[in-house]
């Protein structure tokens, strides 16, 4: 079955209609919008989500999810706008791991009644560090919802900065999964050879280069017959070839998808 690539454009912070173009012309679906400071639409101009769709739509792009925190007031604006997803992270903080689990899901119980009244999903990501990282704690967060209301967005590329294998993440994600995110990274060693101790630190890098396999990723979701959003992220450690690297990533990414047919 088809998926649907988007491209989340945090990379870029040009006007609308620029980049609309750009996007259109990578050859994506659509995009996932960051709603925040310094960029074109921030969480106090909600007012301009309407024409940001509409030129958005003019260049045969749809929006299918934001990148933002999760309240009313943005929750109605995504309704109102046909946005059907807010993507969300889960930090862990001071308080430690089971702590953070257990806030992260009173705030999901504490917005139920308004995700069921506006038709609205929050997506809640997997990320390396200082976060809910792996599928199985994805799978902890979301548990017991309904995946209208609250599902999981798995990031094949800090899954694989985690060690797990992407067949056992999506099996462990898959009764809850809502979006895919593809981009790539490894352990970069920064320290020296005759460091006390060794120092890594993640390089982010085009998709057939690092931890994550696209090619397993993709023939997974192929055979379980995934339809849904996957979202390459356009995160790279060389920011000077965001362009390039994307346009290359696009391109694989749908070369997988084809070959699975």
């Amino acid at each position: 079955m088809a998926v649907t690539f988007s491209v989340f454009t945090k990379p870029w912070r040009e006007p609308i209609p620029q980049l609309a173009r750009r996007i259109a012309n990578l050859g994506f679906d659509g995009i996932e919008l960051p709603v925040r400071p310094g960029y074109p639409v921030t969480p106090d101009t909600l007012e301009l989500l309407p024409e940001t769709v509409r030129q958005m739509a003019d260049a045969g792009l749809k929006v299918f999810s934001i990148a933002s925190s999760a309240n009313e007031r943005t929750i109605a604006a995504c309704a109102d706008n046909g946005i059907p997803t807010i993507r969300i992270m889960a930090p862990i903080g001071d308080g430690g791991y089971v702590e953070a689990v257990r806030r992260t899901r009173s705030k999901f119980d504490n917005l139920l009644p308004l995700l069921r009244q506006y038709g609205v999903q929050i997506g809640v990501q997997n990320h390396y560090g200082g976060f809910v990282s792996n599928a199985s704690g994805l799978r902890e967060l979301v548990a017991g919802y309904e995946r209208a209301q609250v599902a999981a967005v798995w990031d094949a590329a800090h899954n694989a900065l985690n060690g797990e294998d992407p067949e056992l993440a999506i099996d462990i994600v898959w009764d809850s999964l809502g979006m895919v995110n593809l981009k790539n990274a490894f352990w970069k060693l920064t320290s020296g050879p005759e460091a006390a101790e060794a120092q890594w630190t993640p390089y982010w890098t085009a998709g057939p280069h690092g931890l994550a396999s696209w090619r397993r990723v993709a023939a997974e979701l192929q055979r379980r017959e995934y339809s849904g959003v996957v979202c390459l992220t356009a995160e790279y450690s060389d920011e000077e070839r965001v362009d390039s690297l994307i346009a290359q990533d696009i391109q694989f990414a749908k070369s997988l998808w084809k070959a699975g047919l």
